[in-house]
């Protein structure tokens, strides 16, 4: 079969997220389901709000005339300026409904920006660890990635920022809160990596964007408080979702919001507007517009995830594994105590535990816990990790 060399080259490096969930629907078929304990996937487990379901079925009993048919390809109106009205109130900067696109999912608005901003040789820089499917959506768009380290915590380098930009830079790509560390870029850090863009832009004679990838963005803990990167770049493109707020990955319903202030932003939305039609997702899903619309400011109970968060953070730190402490989203990212992740995560595995090496968010060494699971899945699984962490002798040192 002929099928495209870019392509054949990227399924040989596709998704370790993807084989290590294959791998344990194999498991479970041998073992039975509750005898595997899977990490592999952020796949949220808790249902969606109640206010969610109760609109749903108000608008299946008694249904809007021709809400099934096309609309404008950057949504419905009523929906951008319900997102609006909520950017305002978070932002304090002068949103309206033209400064928004309804997109499929958080995953189609980035592929939407990039398609809208690229020319073939553009390079996004995007800090490591990372979420590998960034790489794929840049080069769809003819783009190319330059990844840059983090800090030791996984804090952002600047400093590696700064180094990796160059004339062929369009723009960086972060994602906050973090997929797979959890970790959330402080106020700091996001003012100063503004700074520094804005520096760069006037140096290299070119607008340089921010695009902020917010799936997570109300997966938060400890009552932080998120950085607002609109109020830092005027070149800001913000990028998310409802899979994770509101617990609906599988409908697809996210949004792209630009920075009312941003240089040609008339030009951009238009852009955004013809990639979203272009690329073939036309417009979001009708039926999910209508929904999310009014539960801008609802969410799941996110108590619950961090209630997991420290049930399974503080029981590897008892069993001696490394580990940075998650702020936010479903994941933790700790250290393998030896060198090849991928055997390590073998290793988890001969205790029916999934996780996904860290060589598959560029940064081997590591290995992803993924726990949007229930607790039990959890309890079950903690054996199996403190087993594995005496076998390589940690705690002892």
């Amino acid at each position: 079969m002929a099928i495209s060399k870019k392509v054949k080259d990227a399924l040989e490096g596709a998704s370790w997220v993807r084989r290590m969930f294959e791998e344990g629907e194999e498991l479970k078929r041998i073992y039975g389901e509750e005898n595997v304990y899977d990490f592999s996937l952020g796949n949220p487990n808790l249902e969606p709000p109640e206010a969610l379901k109760r609109a749903l079925k108000e608008l299946a009993n008694h249904p809007i005339s021709g809400m099934h048919r096309y609309m404008p390809n950057n949504g419905y109106l009523e929906t951008r300026k319900a997102i609006a009205e909520y950017l305002r109130e978070e932002s304090n900067l002068p949103f309206t409904e033209n400064h928004v696109v309804m997109t499929v999912g958080a995953a189609g608005g980035l592929n939407v920006v990039l398609k809208a901003l690229l020319d073939e040789g553009d390079e996004v820089i995007v800090p490591s660890p990372f979420f590998m499917e960034f790489k794929f959506y840049i080069e769809n768009s003819g783009g190319v990635i330059r990844l840059v380290q983090t800090n030791e915590d996984f804090s952002l380098n600047l400093k590696n920022i700064e180094e990796a930009i160059n004339l062929k830079t369009k723009a960086v790509l972060i994602n906050t809160p973090n997929n797979p560390t959890g970790v959330i870029y402080d106020e700091k850090s996001i003012k100063n990596l503004g700074a520094l863009l804005e520096r760069k832009s006037r140096e290299l004679a070119k607008t340089l964007y921010l695009i902020t990838d917010e799936a997570y963005r109300r997966i938060v803990y400890d009552q932080i408080q998120l950085p607002i990167p609109f109020h830092f770049y005027s070149h800001t493109i913000r990028v998310t979702s409802h899979s994770k707020d509101l617990s609906l990955p599988g409908e697809r319903i996210g949004y792209v919001a630009v920075h009312p202030s941003c240089e040609g932003v008339e030009e951009l939305m238009a852009a955004l507007v013809f990639a979203n039609r272009t690329l073939g997702f036309v417009n979001a899903p009708a039926l999910m517009q209508r929904l999310v619309a009014p539960l801008q400011r609802n969410s799941i109970n996110i108590r619950e995830y961090e209630e997991k968060r420290d049930l399974l953070y503080s029981s590897l730190i008892s069993f001696g594994y490394e580990v940075v402490k998650p702020q936010g989203a479903f994941y933790l990212f700790p250290k393998s105590p030896i060198e090849d992740d991928l055997a390590f995560v073998r290793e988890l595995q001969s205790k029916r535990i999934l996780t996904v090496p860290g060589r598959g968010f560029g940064k081997p060494g590591h290995f992803r816990i993924a726990y949007a699971v229930d607790k039990k899945v959890i309890e079950g699984a903690l054996p199996g990790f403190k087993e594995v962490a005496k076998k390589y002798g940690l705690g002892k040192r």
